[in-house]
């Protein structure tokens, strides 16, 4: 624990409105440090966790292994001005910390620390949404009302992360990135002041704040605009390798002729334990699609064919996110024009290629995924954000994800993303397509990727949490 002892008991001594507990086990003595202070600094909602507790696991635990951290305790904030307070606080004695929306970052020290942790659970309001909530939860609230929002394509993923890193979605054709859905955050400042930033108050934090990650403060929630849904239509079809050239030439025909905002394809070719397979995710929003948008998939001998009418959150729910919950994982992606032919064969190949070259380390999983987009997605919205820089041309992207079980850094993985990443990026510009200096999507960029630095932070305070920073 080093010296971070020291600087948490100067945290918590601060926190002396929170809730008190048994320290038969070892856990500071609150009341104690407590009677230390003056004041009542923070509200009885308000609750730190330490290890050997059960909500301490639920408030460091993260869907990849890679972001796991123990931290020095857990801090549960229950209104937004015990955030500024704490905030103070950790900038006073300069201790690290993390914040959790929904842990599912990949990158170690992105929303986790060894430090203090603060999740962000009490902040589980619909509609304006809490960052303590799962996307999950606001399509079940919202589906008695035939209405959605723009949130992520699979079960399990915190607020936080769509609603300030971009968010692509099955809507974004129709709709744009979550972060184009955002009318205001509640931000708690570096220095405790709690304010609604929206493009009429405070346009610059409302520009950084859409693509900007949590660099300059802390937003405990996000009001965000609501979409009509009805019943969809889709699922998951897989097939075996013999027809992995039928199904790319079916999505180079998709991604050429298909220009139906309401349709939406994400395909993955996958290496899993060595084995050869691959995930197509089709998507229509409405009960039945147009004939002739995906009958080129639904001709091909699929091994699972699992596609119907149903509610949209069932198709979100119904596709396989838990198979690699657990691993330490790497994320990266890269912006493509067109997924002709030739990238399609392109990317079969990179896929081969890594998954028997990496054969000898610890992965177990490699995926190259082909995430289809419109060039108007980035129409919907007048003002500016932080991501995408620019909005002049939409990109459909392939994505990079590597899974593996050792415990500790494999550097030979994350050598290969990058080398693979460059590779398609070589190979997309030799087809013709005008991609080297896309920005690299945020919410898939590994953790040696470089940014600008932009703060709105006079002191510094963001620098001692990770992510990204501008």
């Amino acid at each position: 624990m080093v010296a971070f002892a020291d600087l948490s008991l100067s945290f918590l001594t601060g926190l002396s409105g929170l809730t008190t507990r048994d320290t038969s086990s070892g856990s500071l003595d609150f009341e104690a440090q407590f009677a230390s202070r003056s004041q009542a600094a923070v509200s009885s909602s308000s609750v730190v966790y330490y290890a050997g507790e059960s909500q301490y696991i639920k408030d460091n635990y993260h869907w990849s292994a890679s972001s796991n951290q123990a931290s020095e305790c857990s801090f549960e904030p229950a209104t937004a001005e015990d955030v500024g307070i704490a905030l103070r606080i950790l900038g006073e004695t300069q201790t690290p910390f993390g914040v959790k929306s929904g842990g599912h970052a990949t990158n170690a020290g992105f929303s986790s620390t060894p430090g203090v942790e603060i999740a962000l659970y009490s902040f589980s309001d619909v509609l304006t949404l809490g960052m303590g909530l799962i996307w999950d939860d606001v399509y079940v609230a919202l589906e008695p009302y035939n209405m959605t929002v723009v949130g992520p394509k699979i079960t399990g993923i915190g607020i936080g992360g769509i609603t300030l890193g971009g968010g692509y979605s099955y809507l974004t054709n129709q709709y744009g990135l979550g972060i184009d859905s955002v009318v205001a955050y509640e931000l708690v400042m570096p220095n405790g002041t709690v304010a609604e930033i929206t493009d009429a108050t405070n346009s610059d934090l409302f520009f950084a704040l859409r693509g900007g990650f949590n660099n300059f403060g802390i937003v405990t929630t996000v009001t965000v605009n609501t979409h009509p849904q009805s019943l969809v239509w889709g699922g998951l079809v897989s097939y075996s390798m013999n027809e992995w050239a039928a199904a790319s030439s079916a999505i180079a025909n998709y991604s050429a002729t298909v220009t139906d905002p309401k349709a939406s394809m994400y395909n993955a070719f996958n290496y899993i334990a060595g084995v050869p397979i691959m995930a197509n995710i089709l998507f229509y929003d409405g009960p039945t699609p147009p004939a002739g948008i995906f009958d080129e998939f639904l001709a091909i001998p699929a091994i699972v064919a699992l596609v119907s009418t149903r509610r949209y959150v069932d198709l979100v729910q119904s596709l396989p996110l838990n198979a690699t919950a657990g691993l330490r994982t790497v994320f990266s992606s890269v912006a493509m024009v067109d997924a002709t032919v030739p990238v399609m064969d392109m990317i079969v190949n990179e896929t081969t290629f890594w998954s028997k070259k990496l054969a000898s380390s610890s992965a177990g999983i490699v995926t190259y995924g082909v995430d289809i987009f419109l060039p108007t997605i980035y129409d919907h919205v007048a003002s500016p954000t932080a991501y995408p820089p620019s909005r002049s041309q939409g990109y459909s992207y392939i994505e990079l994800f590597y899974g593996w079980t050792e415990s500790k850094y494999d550097s030979t993985i994350f050598d290969a993303v990058s080398a693979s990443g460059q590779n398609i990026i070589d190979s997309l510009v030799a087809d013709g397509q005008d991609v080297a200096n896309v920005a690299v999507y945020p919410n898939h960029a590994p953790p040696n990727t470089t940014l600008e630095r932009i703060a709105v932070d006079p002191d510094n305070v963001m620098a001692l949490t990770g992510g990204w920073k501008f």
